[in-house]
């Protein structure tokens, strides 16, 4: 028995609004690991620390790598994640505006 699903835009802008979504909180939960990680705490000889740290840096660093090159930092402050985060943010309202129609 075969089903077919009907997807229309609202489907799909669900889906770009749930990525943006996603993603935002991905650059989120990095900054407050890569806080963490400069006060010096870390976990010794854990494997899925540093698997969890490796896929957040290889997630996150090419979009942030961006703004990065743009915005300087601020004293020992990166506010490039804000822009990049309100970047996507705005972008993905935009995205989903023009799916919806």
């Amino acid at each position: 028995m075969i089903v077919l699903a009907a997807i229309d835009r609202t489907d799909i802008a669900s889906y770009v609004s749930a990525l943006v979504t996603v993603y935002t909180l991905i650059i989120v939960a990095y900054v407050v690991v890569s806080l963490i990680l400069s006060f010096g705490v870390r976990i010794p000889y854990a494997r899925w620390s540093d698997a969890l740290i490796n896929f957040l840096r290889d997630v996150c660093e090419p979009y942030l790598r961006i703004f990065r090159r743009f915005i300087p930092m601020l004293g020992p402050i990166d506010i490039s994640p804000i822009v990049a985060i309100l970047a996507l943010q705005v972008v993905g309202f935009i995205v989903v505006g023009l799916i919806h129609g």
